[in-house]
């Protein structure tokens, strides 16, 4: 007969042993992007104009990326590697979506898998919020590709006011002009169905993705929420009372800039609130960026980095990026190694426990142990970004802490140590000849990897780009003229 002693000692031994193989807690995953954000217009990223309380305090108690690279320098391409984990380059997805009256039913083809599918298949709640720039039709939207939820507008952009937007859009149905035309005034939706939004678009979408929040929390199953904002991006439209923050700004671009990279800053504010009186904070892994690079002429400040949105200096593509997950992300001042967009689908399938099973090959890598050790993720593994332009291409090819840059017409490249010059000023190609030469070579191995583009972003140049351009598409790649936008 077991005496006291024996008896409480098997029970410990009993519980030790089912918590060694209880399945640990999968974490909820909030994705917070923003779109058009400068690398140095959010206070934890250098800003010394534009205030960002709401984010700093995530940064300060998380990890901040200096190193971080979107998938593509402009806003399509760009959400369709996050969402693929893929470069856009290799499923015919280089280019923006034309707005919908000339896309004829374009979208990212459904034989690649969303994140947000793989995970609504492991058991999360899925929502999507705000811009969704990957498709409009039924076959594209959000709900046909993981999103249980849907909140937002699916094309590239938004006006901010819904009464200046909802009374130009009634005004030109009253002409009898086809709505699909109109894509930053016709109405919101919800899962398909139009809605009425009341507030400043910003603080509308926050209220959402609070709303969200809450009704997940009552769920007994983990959430996914991808809340796509589309401030700063143009139409440039600030509330009053956000300019007035900021009093010491004179120039005007800039002050409406600010503005409106306060209002998001409020937004997060708001989903960091709801997270916390929802219970669900401590569980919450919330990731933080911008899907490309700042747009200077519309506010932004890329400083100290050289290039815009569109480039491939690193102005067009590295961005504020920060990781917070309290008591798992170490709160430490940087993370100094490479991270892209990339990263992100094979880090939150990890972290899923989910079955990759119809995910084709992942350019990006699980990211995450490499940044709680403060460690390289990639070492020794180049991470790439191209731009088509009409006639040429421009190319940027980062490995460790060197980076091979091919920008503008002529066929020159130069090579840049980023690391201690990010502004791209102290040319290294003379000295380091070979290293040029490997990267460049594996630009070119990844460049005849892509496919031809399923679509062009229409504009002046974008009928010559296909007649021109298309024919000499799989000629060569060495690095001369070939391609277009």
């Amino acid at each position: 007969m077991l005496n006291k002693k024996t008896l409480i000692s098997a029970l410990f031994a009993v519980c030790a042993s089912a918590s060694a193989f209880a399945q640990p807690e999968r974490p909820n995953i909030v994705v917070i992007l923003a779109d058009d954000l400068g690398y140095s217009d959010v206070s934890f990223n250098g800003s010394k104009d534009i205030t960002t309380p709401n984010l700093d305090k995530l940064a300060a108690n998380g990890t901040v990326m200096t190193s971080a690279y979107a998938a593509h320098p402009f806003c399509g391409p760009s959400r369709a590697g996050l969402m693929t984990g893929r470069y856009p380059h290799r499923f015919g997805s280089q280019f923006n979506l034309p707005t919908n009256h000339k896309s004829g039913g374009l979208g990212i083809p459904t034989d690649e898998k969303f994140i947000s599918k793989v995970l609504q298949e492991s058991g999360y709640y899925t929502v999507a919020v705000g811009k969704w720039h990957l498709g409009e039709t039924p076959e594209y939207h959000p709900n046909a590709r993981g999103f249980d939820d849907y909140y937002g507008f699916t094309g590239g952009g938004h006006d901010y006011f819904p009464e200046k937007y909802q009374k130009k859009y009634q005004a030109s149905l009253a002409r009898g002009m086809d709505a699909t035309i109109f894509d930053y005034i016709r109405p919101l939706e919800r899962n398909g169905k139009e809605v009425r939004e009341t507030e400043y678009v910003t603080d509308g979408l926050a209220r959402e993705t609070a709303a969200y929040i809450d009704k997940a929390s009552k769920q007994d199953k983990p959430f996914f929420i991808y809340a796509a904002f589309n401030a700063p991006h143009t139409p440039m439209q600030a509330k009053d009372e956000d300019m007035a923050m900021f009093p010491n700004i004179k120039d005007k671009k800039r002050k409406v800039y600010a503005g409106m990279v306060y209002a998001l800053d409020r937004a997060v504010g708001r989903i960091v609130d709801q997270l916390k009186a929802s219970g669900e904070y401590e569980n919450t892994l919330i990731v933080f960026f911008s899907d490309n690079g700042g747009k200077t002429p519309t506010g932004a400040s890329n400083e100290p980095l050289r290039g815009r949105k569109g480039d491939t200096l690193e102005g067009g593509y590295r961005v504020p990026m920060f990781f917070h997950w309290p008591n798992k992300i170490p709160a430490r001042d940087n993370y100094y190694h490479v991270i892209s967009a990339l990263d992100l689908f094979p880090t939150f399938a990890n972290l899923a426990g989910a079955d990759l099973t119809g995910v084709k090959k992942l350019d990006g890598v699980d990211v995450l142990d490499a940044v709680i050790n403060g460690e390289n993720a990639r070492p020794g593994q180049s991470v790439f970004a191209m731009r088509h332009r009409y006639g040429y291409s421009d190319v940027g090819v980062r490995k460790d802490n060197f980076k091979a840059l091919r920008f503008g017409s002529k066929d020159e490249w130069q090579l840049y140590d980023v690391n201690k010059d990010p502004s791209e000023t102290k040319d290294l190609s003379g000295k380091y000849p070979v290293l040029l030469s490997q990267l460049k070579e594996e630009a070119e191995i990844w460049a005849w990897q892509h496919a031809e583009p399923k679509w062009f972003h229409i504009h002046r140049e974008g009928f010559q780009w296909r007649e021109k351009a298309m024919p000499r598409f799989h000629e060569t790649f060495n690095y001369k003229p070939m391609y277009g936008e």
